[in-house]
């Protein structure tokens, strides 16, 4: 057997042994969970083990192991086998992201429909101590364990603005996190003009509403146009390593690997672009999460305060400082 037999042969052992070896450390991790901290939100490496560990993402992971084996043992290409197993585990993030919207979409309904409820409840002479339990009992089901959550909080006397802030991180939307800054400040100032500003909201909400439906319709066909691309482009490739005889032969030898792997990059970074013409911009929140500052900018207090019909200085701002 020649030397560059034998490399190959050894660069598919290795690929195939890390493979079994990652997808072991996965399946075991999977099934014996973590518990995380109480009180302590989670860090950056426990966050990406809980998405690795997730049932979507180990079959994505199994489903990506199968087919690099399968193109490995077809080939004999080490780096066609792990371009397939990756863009099967990665097709989510890389051709995705129409539930994720439509998930966003019926939950900023949700919002709308809960807001609408507790500005009621609240214009009848209701603290919001009192509104935010009656207002749990009827909310949209997506709502539900978050505001059930609060609600228990409430019971247990644990002070109401921390644990808005808390709701805000849990929904993690800008347009609930408009709600809670306003419920926030009327906590601590006080106001009488909440229902009012619960009415501004829930319009601006709506009509953000409309427009995200409007934007979810017109990325679904640009998505569908990016899914035929490449498969188009995947069904070629097959096609070539079927029928392409002496064409696709020189990519057996070590050089021709490395020439692969620059033409799976090109490709790849063609699919990047795609994903970022049909993927929606994250927006950053308006209330910062456990662990930061409850407000990212003094502009941001004098906004909400004048939602609020409330002065934005002195306390406001000393209090919105705390963390």
């Amino acid at each position: 057997m020649s030397v560059v037999g034998l490399r190959a042969e050894a660069v598919i052992g290795a690929v195939t042994g890390a493979g079994l070896a990652g997808a072991l450390i996965l399946l075991v991790a999977g099934l014996r969970g973590t518990v995380p901290a109480p009180g302590r939100p989670p860090g950056r490496w426990t966050a990406l083990r809980r998405r690795l560990t997730t049932p979507s993402m180990l079959a994505r992971l199994a489903g990506g192991l199968l087919a690099g084996l399968t193109v490995l043992l077809l080939t004999r290409w080490p780096v066609a086998a792990a371009a397939m197993a990756a863009l099967v585990v990665c097709w989510p993030q890389l051709f995705g992201g129409s539930r994720a919207e439509r998930a966003q979409v019926v939950r900023l309904e949700a919002l709308v429909v809960w807001t609408e409820s507790l500005r009621d409840t609240v214009a009848a002479h209701a603290s919001l101590e009192q509104a935010i339990p009656a207002s749990a009992a009827s909310c949209p089901p997506v709502l539900r364990p978050a505001l059930v959550r609060l609600a228990g909080q409430i019971r247990a006397r644990a002070p109401l603005d921390v644990a808005l802030l808390g709701l805000a991180a849990e929904l993690d939307d800008p347009s609930a996190d408009l709600v809670c800054a306003a419920l926030i400040l009327n906590v601590r100032r006080r106001g009488d003009r909440l229902a009012e500003v619960l009415t501004g909201l829930t319009v601006a909400a709506r009509e953000e509403l409309d427009m995200r439906r409007r934007i979810t319709a017109g990325r679904a066909g640009l998505r569908r146009g990016v899914q035929i691309v490449v498969a188009l482009t995947v069904v070629f490739a097959a096609f070539l390593i079927a029928f392409g005889g002496t064409y696709v032969r020189p990519y057996g030898t070590a050089a021709g690997q490395v020439a692969l792997l620059v033409v799976v990059a090109m490709f790849a970074t063609g699919f990047a672009w795609l994903r970022q013409l049909s993927a929606a911009d994250r927006v950053e929140a308006f209330l910062a999460r456990p662990g930061q500052p409850e407000w990212r900018h003094p502009d941001d207090v004098h906004l909400v305060a004048s939602l609020t019909g409330t002065p934005a200085g002195g306390d406001a701002i000393g209090n919105g400082a705390r963390t």
